[in-house]
């Protein structure tokens, strides 16, 4: 099971941007943990969202439970797996 969850929803106004909402809940840990991980999904998402996000929509990244261990290598192919399903799906 990868270290998060992907929503992705076209807002249909027009606007080309791509936008990017982090949640990471208390589940997951203290404010050390959750600030962690948002820092890594940043990181991921300046890399992959420029090429592979969809234009004109919201993606939402969602912190799982083992995202935090997780090497990044392997939450940066997660996401470019899951950023693929999605556009080939729209």
């Amino acid at each position: 099971m990868p270290g998060f969850v992907l929503l992705v929803r076209p807002r249909g106004d027009g606007d080309p941007a791509v936008r990017l909402g982090i949640t990471v809940t208390r589940k997951i840990g203290g404010a050390v943990v959750r600030n962690r991980m948002k820092r890594r999904f940043r990181a991921l998402a300046r890399e992959l969202l420029g090429e592979l996000g969809i234009s004109g929509a919201d993606h939402v990244l969602i912190g799982r439970g083992g995202g935090v261990e997780r090497d990044f290598a392997l939450l940066r192919a997660e996401l470019a797996k899951a950023l693929g399903k999605v556009s080939a799906g729209l």
